[in-house]
C-alpha cells in the first residue's frame, strides 16, 4: 500500500466541474495543479489523467505526463503539447488516446453525461529509464514496483 499525497488544483476543487478553458470546448489548455506530501525518498513523479466513464476505450487517457523532477510541487496551466518540455519544471509527455502528445481536456459524447477526470499523481523511488511518448499502459509498466506515494484529485465535465 503506497503512501498518499494531496493533490489540488487552482482551478477547480474535488469532484467540482473542470472549468471551459482547460476542456475540449474550450483553450483545451492543461490545468494548474500543485501538491504536497511526496516522501523524502522520491526520486520522480508522474501524472496520468483518464476518463473511467467514456465508452471506448475505457478509459480515455487525457495526459500522460513523467520524468518530473522530485522537488516540483507544482505544475503551471497551459503545458506546451511536446515530447520533451524544458519549462520549470522539465519534464516528459506521453500520448492520449486522441493519439496526440500532451493535455487532451475532457470532451464526451453530448448528452452522455456527467464524466469524472481521474488527475492520478505517483512518487516513484527511482528515475524511470523511458523515452518520452509513452502511452500510459507502457509508463503504468515502468513504474510497476516504484510507487511510494499516490495522490488523486478528480474533476466532471458534462457537455
Amino acid at each position: 500500500m503506497s503512501a498518499k499525497m494531496t493533490l489540488k488544483s487552482a482551478a477547480f476543487g474535488p469532484n467540482e466541474t473542470i472549468p471551459r478553458p482547460y476542456t475540449g470546448d474550450g483553450e483545451n489548455k492543461s490545468p494548474p495543479l500543485s501538491w504536497s506530501g511526496a516522501p523524502a525518498e522520491t526520486k520522480q513523479l508522474a501524472l496520468i489523467v483518464d476518463d473511467p466513464d467514456a465508452p471506448t476505450p475505457t478509459p480515455w487517457v487525457h495526459w500522460v505526463l513523467y520524468a518530473i523532477p522530485p522537488d516540483t510541487t507544482s505544475l503551471p496551466e497551459g503545458i506546451a503539447p511536446s515530447l520533451r518540455v524544458s519549462q520549470p519544471p522539465a519534464l516528459m509527455q506521453g500520448k492520449n488516446s486522441f493519439g496526440k502528445v500532451g493535455y487532451g481536456g475532457p470532451a464526451p459524447p453530448r448528452g452522455h453525461g456527467r464524466h469524472r477526470y481521474f488527475f492520478k499523481l505517483y512518487a516513484l523511488n527511482a528515475p524511470l529509464s523511458v523515452e518520452p511518448g509513452l502511452f500510459k499502459e507502457a509508463l503504468l509498466k515502468a513504474m510497476s514496483g516504484h510507487v511510494l506515494a499516490e495522490g488523486e484529485l478528480i474533476g466532471t465535465y458534462e457537455r
